[in-house]
């Protein structure tokens, strides 16, 4: 693949807006496994020094790894969300925005359950906690306020899956303001949580882009080469008020190995 970035940095008043699931690190896999996080680790940085997306929100990042995020997007980037645990620990959805260029006005994580307020709580069939973290931000650069939604969906329960994105289209209608949704959703574009989320207020980055950058991979690889036509569960969703100028999934491999086992869906956004 090229090294060129994908979008990379981008002027006012464009955003560039990223989803990545990174891949949680693994306990217990071979040294010369490709999930081996200190193998992935320089390719992640690589990836992201090259994008420096202005907004990016990633899933199944641990502490350490939310940290090593933190540290090779730089000191301009502020960061929202914490563990899904009861105790605030475990997996993050986190939120990653350039304080340069956005300010933060509140931020708020609820579990995806019918106790969205209580950390760790569980609903719907899901197997292990799962959350949103939702930010209200505003553009310093046009001073137009707006939403972001970053989840995880259940991979197990298909029911949990389909109660999330209702519990989502209900959060994006109560923000009443421009609203981007970005999250592995761990479902394709056939399914019930998809159809659910774009009958409501919400449009695909991908459907509705002026330019699409790559081909349709799949955003599940595995680490495997990319695959085009393959399963689209990595979503990149926005409001109407939101026009999507370009969008594209991002397949870069480094000497044939990859950051994660999922490609990240990248759009260049103005509001």
């Amino acid at each position: 693949m090229t090294d060129a970035a994908l979008i990379g940095r981008v002027e006012p008043p464009d955003l560039h807006v990223m989803t990545y699931n990174i891949r949680r690190r693994m306990a217990h896999v071979t040294k010369h496994s490709p999930d081996l996080w200190t193998r992935r680790r320089p390719h992640l940085q690589t990836l992201l020094q090259r994008e420096l997306p202005t907004l990016l929100g990633i899933q199944e990042g641990l502490p350490d790894q939310v940290e090593f995020v933190a540290q090779s997007l730089g000191p301009d980037y502020r960061r929202i969300g914490r563990g899904r645990n009861a105790d605030g620990e475990g997996e993050q959805c986190t939120i990653f925005y350039d304080a340069r260029r956005l300010t933060l006005n509140d931020w708020t994580q609820r579990a995806l359950s019918d106790s969205p307020h209580v950390a760790g709580s569980r609903s719907w069939g899901n197997m292990l906690p799962r959350v949103v973290v939702s930010a209200d931000l505003t553009d310093a650069a046009t001073d137009i306020r707006f939403s972001v939604f970053n989840a995880h969906f259940d991979h197990f329960s298909r029911a949990s899956r389909a109660r999330s994105a209702m519990m989502l289209n209900d959060l994006v209608d109560a923000a009443d303001v421009p609203a981007i949704v970005l999250g592995d959703m761990n479902s394709g574009v056939r399914s019930a949580p998809f159809r659910i989320l774009t009958s409501g207020p919400l449009q695909d980055a991908w459907a509705i882009a002026d330019e699409r950058l790559t081909p349709a991979w799949g955003t599940f690889s595995g680490y495997r080469r990319p695959k085009q036509g393959g399963k689209r569960i990595d979503w990149l969703l926005v409001t109407e008020s939101v026009n999507v100028e370009a969008v594209g999934i991002n397949a870069s491999r480094f000497r044939g190995a990859a950051a994660s086992d999922h490609e990240p869906v990248q759009a260049r956004l103005r509001l």
